[in-house]
């Protein structure tokens, strides 16, 4: 877990939370074991990866050195699927987490604002593919990043709204499902989509959800 960090929780489902939580997502864990955080690649915690899968700048490269030297190995185990190429856009791979606190990096590439085609529907699929790989792997809590909207520039509000109408799919396949933001606009503006976007149901109160059982109960 994460200590001083902000925290806005939502019921996603009858057994899922969504979390929006202020924070760096390299320090982010739930139980160690059943969670992964998502890397945005250029190829996969889930991590904004560029399709090499190698490591970056931004969030992909905090990912990288919070996680050591295995994760960029581990890396370059994940067969190319076009030259240069180990994640193409949209897409998600997984690799442990290593030095992390998180167990698993999901490593995913969206799409560049204006430039990727469709770049609406690869962000829906790097959310959706992201997700369906920790589903796969049995991972229980996950944690996601504002893909795309930093070096691509996706506008924030389209983003969120795309980010969370997307993971509400899977309500059903996780215990809890977290956006840790580094920035207060980005937060604020998941905070206030995820307002918007009924029937979720919002609680300020840290621990209003049990861990390890996602029922929901007056404290």
């Amino acid at each position: 877990m994460m200590s001083n960090s902000e925290e806005v929780a939502f019921k996603l489902s009858d057994c899922c939370v969504l979390k929006i939580v202020k924070g760096d997502i390299t320090s982010w864990s739930v139980d160690g074991s059943s969670d992964a955080i998502i890397e945005e690649s250029r190829l996969v915690q889930v991590n904004p990866a560029n399709g090499r899968m190698l490591g970056g700048n931004g969030a992909d490269g905090a990912i990288h050195d919070a996680a050591g030297a295995q994760l960029r190995a581990a890396c370059y185990q994940v067969p190319e699927v076009l030259p240069g190429v180990r994640c193409p856009t949209g897409e998600a791979r997984i690799t442990p987490g290593f030095n992390l606190p998180a167990s698993h990096v999901i490593h995913t590439v969206g799409p560049v604002y204006n430039a990727d085609k469709n770049s609406k529907k690869l962000l829906e699929n790097a959310y959706r593919n992201s997700m369906i790989v920790a589903k796969e792997k049995n991972i229980q809590y996950i944690a996601f990043i504002a893909i795309s909207c930093g070096i691509f520039r996706y506008p924030l509000d389209e983003a969120a709204s795309i980010a969370i109408f997307t993971v509400k799919e899977f309500g059903k396949n996780f215990k809890e499902v977290h956006f840790v933001m580094f920035s207060d606009d980005t937060y604020t503006m998941w905070v206030n989509k995820a307002n918007d976007l009924a029937p979720l149901h919002r609680t300020n109160k840290a621990g209003f959800f049990s861990n390890l059982n996602c029922c929901f109960k007056t404290v």
